[in-house]
Formats: C-alpha cells, structure tokens, sequence
C-alpha cells in the first residue's frame, strides 16, 4: 500500500477524536434523570464507540510510519475541535483560538517538512 495512505488514516483518526469530543459536548450539554443515563445515553456510547475504532484504525497506520510523524499528524485534532465545535456547538471563533490553531498548523508543517 502508498506510505500516503497511512499518513491520510493517521489525519482521519485526528477527524474521528475531534467528532468523538464534540458527542462527549454535546452529552454534558443535556440534563440527566440519573446518573446512570449520563454514562449510558446515546451520545457517549457512539463516542466510545468511536473513539475505539481510531485506536485500531491508529495502531495499523502506526506499523507503516514513523511514531514522531504520527503525534505530529495527530495534533490536527485541535483544528478538527475548532471547526466542528463552531458548527454543532455554535462556539464563536476567537482571535486567541485561530491564532493558536496557525500556530498548530506552522508547527506541523515545519516539523514534518524539517
């Protein structure tokens, strides 16, 4: 398989997090008869859910590139939050939240072009 492709799976993982974080929200954001329903109500359990396939779909891209590229590549997850965070949880985009997500992006790039 192209070296490309598990560099694109490592980013999906990245995507899939960020969707998982923004279920685990979008859960807090509703209000509980019990306990028990704030552990096991839809939201978490698709979360859960997700977040279990990243962890195989992350440890078989991990076999074919390199762990610092990997960390590197998964640190995307905070632009992924930003975007979806804005468009399911109507969170406003600050000046402090984008400069950091360009400093993110620099860094990236610097590291994985150096």
């Amino acid at each position: 398989m192209n070296e490309k492709i598990y560099y694109l799976l490592i980013i999906l993982t990245a995507f899939m997090s960020s969707v998982s974080q923004i279920l685990l929200n979008l859960s807090n954001k509703v209000c509980y008869n019990n306990k028990l329903r704030e552990y096991l109500n839809p939201y978490v359990i698709v979360s859960y859910m997700i977040l279990a396939v990243t962890i195989f779909i992350n440890t078989y891209a991990l076999r074919y590139i390199p762990l610092k590229i990997s960390h590197t590549l998964a640190a995307s997850t905070y632009i992924f939050v930003l975007i979806l965070s804005r468009i399911f949880l109507k969170e406003k985009i600050t000046l402090k939240k984008v400069m950091g997500n360009i400093l993110i992006v620099l860094g990236i790039i610097i590291f994985i072009m150096g």
